[in-house]
């Protein structure tokens, strides 16, 4: 019997709409409209139709979009002035600047620059600190989206095994701690874990985003676990196509699994929509309105 899919796609739209409508009532009510800005450094064409992506969301929701575009060779002082030149204006309330960065540039140096009341990548020190005692207000991303996705399709996941594969500070660091705090049990793996396979086959939940297509063998999965896919890769599909796969052999894995989120159309549609919720969160927060709730 072939595992339930976890459908991202549905569960965004159900979310944007709870965001469009609250960013109405902020409108309406206290003359507030959030504003997010996205940064990007160079031309790297995926990440082009990210950031356009984000700001097509952001108006679509009733946002103020603002992008800058930096030329690749654009110096770190230039850089770090821009990010503090929106950090100090009070029409933006959610700034995202792009990563990777060209290999010139100080990521560390970038994101310290940036004020973490408007950090809604949840990337600076002090946002990951908040997290780590259980008092984030901006959370990152893709990770909060995972936990959305368990809400509704697994509930409460206390005491439930759960492998995170990865342990990046965007998604790896960020779901631990999201994963704790919900009472599961989390062992995190990487690339220098020794017996993989079999510490997946102990799961409960399995969360891959380690970004290598197909590494998640089926025979690596319990039967009737939850598969978390994060990994977004693009491989050669034959005639100089391509196409997105993540990092789970999925048509293998769903005969084994409970559910599965597919890629595309799994985790990667509630990473956008939950970056508007944080923005709409900092527009709240910097306004001392109250925090929304129920979204």
């Amino acid at each position: 019997m072939s595992a339930t899919i976890i459908d991202g796609k549905a569960s965004a739209a159900k979310l944007r709409e709870k965001i469009a409508a609250y960013a109405a009532e902020l409108k309406a009510a206290h003359g507030l409209q959030p504003g997010l800005a996205t940064v990007l450094v160079g031309n790297d064409p995926a990440s082009e139709v990210y950031v356009r992506n984000k700001g097509k969301t952001a108006e679509a929701l009733g946002f103020r979009s603002v992008h800058i575009a930096l030329p690749a060779d654009t110096p770190q002082n230039e850089l770090l002035a821009t990010v503090r030149q929106l950090s100090a204006d009070k029409t933006v309330h959610g700034i995202l600047v792009q990563l990777p960065l060209p290999k010139h540039l100080d990521e560390a140096a970038v994101l310290d620059a940036l004020d973490p009341a408007k950090d809604v990548d949840a990337l600076t020190p002090t946002n990951a600190g908040l997290l780590l005692s259980g008092r984030a207000h901006l959370v990152s991303c893709t990770p909060a989206g995972v936990m959305l996705l368990l809400q509704e399709y697994v509930g409460d996941i206390a005491g439930k095994e759960v492998l995170v594969i990865g342990r990046s500070l965007l998604f790896g660091k960020p779901a631990a701690q999201l994963l704790l705090a919900a009472n599961a049990t989390v062992t995190m793996a990487h690339s220098r874990s020794k017996d993989l396979p079999m510490l997946a086959r102990r799961a409960d939940i399995l969360v891959a985003a380690i970004g290598k297509p197909g590494f998640v063998k089926a025979d690596w999965i319990k039967p009737g676990a939850v598969v978390i896919d994060v990994g977004i890769n693009r491989i050669d599909a034959g005639d100089g196509k391509t196409r997105l796969v993540g990092d789970v052999d999925y048509d293998a894995a769903k005969e084994v699994a409970g559910a599965i989120t597919p890629v595309p159309g799994g985790v990667g549609a509630m990473t956008i929509v939950c970056l508007m919720q944080n923005t709409l969160i900092a527009a709240c927060a910097q306004n001392n309105l109250p925090l929304p709730t129920g979204l």
